[in-house]
């Protein structure tokens, strides 16, 4: 679906004795194939957003070679266009004026499909995304989750084969990401279709991705299978906790105290040395708890280990 051998895109900055070259990606070699559901990540400026802005021939590359489905993005644009979805999280497709069917039969009509297609894909997709409820309601209406739901409907209403999806769950709620996310995942089962995501939520990546490919300063420095990573660096789990009066300092072996206070503590659990049902079970007897919460450490940590790995 994608192959890219030493891509590289540079782009001038500054003028006269100011300017300068800026490398934002730098001489990537990646292969995705057919029916893969991959995670594309890394931190902010690293070099996510330029290259996938090359896979779909948005940017034409410095140098290297680079294939989508067959095509070369930047030269064949409009032939990509009709072959793969894109969804970014902070971008509408539909219009907020429209109906999300309305909307949904003109995107139908730009992609040159036919009246009677149009409306079976509209009713296909919705029953596939648990749409077929909002389908009559006009969009500016719609909750968060669900105009990401119908937003993903438009992208997928022309059968693409691979969809690129830049932080699809940003800004909803635990229970509308987890539906999304499914949603993703019986897309990719049902049709076949490969997933590109990107996205700063570690939940996101294990629930969707089956592979990982993490850049930084436009350089791939991880590529492998999500159980290798949650095997690794993702086992680490953060737990908060807030006391309702002074406690004393938590100490267990296998956890380690980031913060600590008399009415809160914050931890550090590996959990290949200790589970999380332990140091709940000890937290709770240790002391009155006022709240407690447990999380994935910020995708930052996760990346910044791989690369400090990586220099030694």
């Amino acid at each position: 679906m994608i192959e890219a051998r030493q891509l590289t895109k540079r782009f001038d900055s500054g003028r006269g004795r100011n300017k300068r070259v800026l490398e934002a990606v730098s001489s990537i070699d990646l292969t995705i194939n057919a029916g893969e559901r991959v995670a594309y990540i890394g931190p902010n400026g690293a070099g996510k957003s330029t290259s996938i802005k090359m896979f779909t021939g948005i940017l034409q590359p410095t140098s290297g070679e680079l294939h989508v489905l067959g095509l070369v993005p930047a030269k064949q644009r409009k032939q990509l266009a009709q072959r793969i979805g894109v969804l970014f999280g902070q971008r509408a497709q539909l219009w907020s004026e429209l109906t999300a069917r309305e909307g949904l039969r003109l995107l139908g009509a730009i992609f040159g499909l036919d009246r009677s297609k149009i409306n079976a894909r509209i009713e296909e997709t919705a029953d596939l995304l648990d749409a077929c409820d909002l389908l009559d309601q006009t969009v500016r209406t719609f909750s968060l989750g669900q105009r990401m739901r119908c937003e993903l409907a438009a992208s997928i209403l022309h059968s693409p084969e691979m969809l690129f999806l830049d932080e699809p769950t940003i800004g909803l709620d635990l229970t509308a990401k987890q539906l999304f996310r499914e949603l993703i995942a019986r897309l990719n089962a049902e049709r076949g279709t490969t997933i590109l995501l990107t996205s700063h939520d570690v939940a996101d990546i294990e629930a969707v991705a089956e592979r990982v490919i993490i850049i930084n300063h436009g350089t791939v420095i991880y590529d492998d299978a999500v159980d290798a990573l949650r095997g690794s660096l993702l086992a680490v789990k953060l737990v908060d906790v807030r006391f309702e009066s002074p406690s004393e300092p938590v100490v267990l072996d296998g956890v380690e105290v980031v913060e600590s206070s008399p009415l809160h503590c914050e931890l550090r659990v590996d959990t290949r040395s200790r589970s999380i049902r332990e140091v709940l079970d000890y937290v709770l007897e240790h002391g009155a708890v006022a709240d407690i919460s447990v999380t994935d450490p910020p995708l930052e940590d996760v990346i910044s280990e791989i690369y400090q790995a990586g220099l030694q």
